[in-house]
């Protein structure tokens, strides 16, 4: 099973296999099997992808691109698809989508439908499959399993907004009074499914220590660690400084980049923020005229922001967070908040800098201590090249190749 197992790891030139997808229920979409290796061989590890869900590219996105690169015969399951939403490299696979694709608004927003979630997951049968490897942060990992199957499961961290998070997506400022009341009802029984849903896992692999641990004390399952991969090479060493300090993120309640707001407010100092979200309207009433929103970019469009950028500014608790790591790539600093995956990451006085507060005045002052202090855009760079895209891929295929040996004996 090892040697078949590196046989599809070095496919990735073979053509797709043709499949069909079939009814079982009026609501629930079920893939037919797509057996990957010939029929002839015993023992053949028939493979299955799962992710939450593909509607844009982030960094759950960037790691399953990887593994549809490494397994390209692999069937992809996920709950929600916005066509062309990815990359190419995803959007080739052969995609199957729970009945949420299909709702009302399943598509545009899926996010409402967190209740559902569960089923949605229940109904991704992917019980013909030998070993099943999903990417979750939410669902991916409840998937149906057969019971002698392994289930290999990258997690980039536990429902965030059932457990830690809960306040900032749920709390008073972030979420109407019907809203929070539904969510009191029903948190509970999403964080029991949580768990029990890990129990449907063999083994887990974390994409950074900080996770492994959260992974330990809300699942009581411990994990290997495989950081992400950061496509760094594509970006270049730059020396440029246009006098700006950058944010590239999702605009949404747990980044807190309401924090770099109030800030730049005070300090004065242009700050440019790339990205959208459900939280940029409310930013934006915030700014003043010193801060610019970009809106989304492009990989081309993000090189020239990166390029030319003082520093990056990064507010957020990360469960590891790729976009500092393309940041140092650039050979730009990090000022970030002290805490989650950025500690793994960002090297204090060498690749940046940490405010050890989550609020505006911490990170205020950590900028002021910034003008005064100098940082080598080479060194940056070399550090942020351990966490390539070819190292992320070879340790994800000596990981499962590792698990797959252990099951074997």
């Amino acid at each position: 099973m090892r040697r078949l197992l590196k046989s599809e790891f070095r496919a990735k030139q073979l053509s797709k296999y043709t499949d069909e997808c079939h009814w079982m229920q009026p609501l629930y979409r079920f893939s037919l099997n797509l057996r990957i290796f010939s029929s002839t061989m015993p023992a053949q590890p028939n493979i299955a992808l799962v992710h939450d869900w593909l509607t844009r590219m982030r960094g759950g996105e960037k790691v399953l691109e990887v593994l549809c690169e490494l397994f390209p015969n692999a069937p992809l399951f996920t709950l929600v698809h916005r066509k062309g939403s990815c990359s190419p490299a995803i959007e080739r696979m052969n995609i199957t989508t729970s009945f949420l694709q299909d709702i009302p608004f399943g598509q545009s927003h899926y996010q409402h439908f967190l209740p559902l979630f569960p089923l949605a997951a229940k109904s991704l049968d992917v019980r013909d499959f030998d070993l099943v490897i999903s990417s979750s942060h939410a669902a991916a990992k409840g998937v149906r399993v057969r019971d002698d199957a392994m289930h290999v499961c990258y997690c980039h961290t536990p429902m965030r907004y059932i457990w830690d998070q809960y306040e900032q997506y749920f709390g008073e400022q972030q979420a109407s009074l019907p809203v929070r009341l539904a969510m009191k009802t029903i948190r509970g029984s999403l964080q029991r499914w949580d768990v029990k849903s890990s129990k449907n896992v063999n083994h887990f692999i974390a994409n950074s220590e900080n996770v492994r641990q959260r992974i330990m004390r809300i699942y009581g399952r411990d994990s290997t660690v495989v950081y992400p991969p950061v496509d760094a090479a594509r970006f270049s060493l730059s020396t440029r400084d246009e006098h700006y300090y950058l944010i590239v993120s999702a605009l949404v309640p747990y980044k807190r980049i309401d924090i770099a707001v109030e800030a730049f407010n005070h300090l004065g100092e242009k700050l440019a923020i790339v990205g959208t979200g459900s939280e940029e309207k409310r930013l934006k009433a915030m700014a003043k005229p010193n801060i610019e929103f970009i809106g989304w970019a492009n990989d081309d469009e993000l090189q020239k922001y990166f390029s030319g950028c003082r520093a990056l500014i990064f507010p957020g608790e990360e469960d590891f967070g790729i976009v500092p790591v393309e940041a140092m790539a650039c050979g730009k600093p990090v000022i970030a908040f002290g805490k989650g995956g950025a500690l793994e990451t960002v090297v204090e006085g060498k690749t940046g800098l940490f405010f050890q507060e989550q609020s505006a005045e911490s990170l205020e002052r950590r900028v002021q201590e910034f003008r005064e202090q100098e940082f080598d855009g080479r060194t940056i760079r070399d550090h942020a090249m351990k966490f390539s895209r070819e190292r992320f891929s070879e340790e994800m295929r000596e990981t499962i190749e590792k698990f797959v040996e252990q099951r074997s004996r």
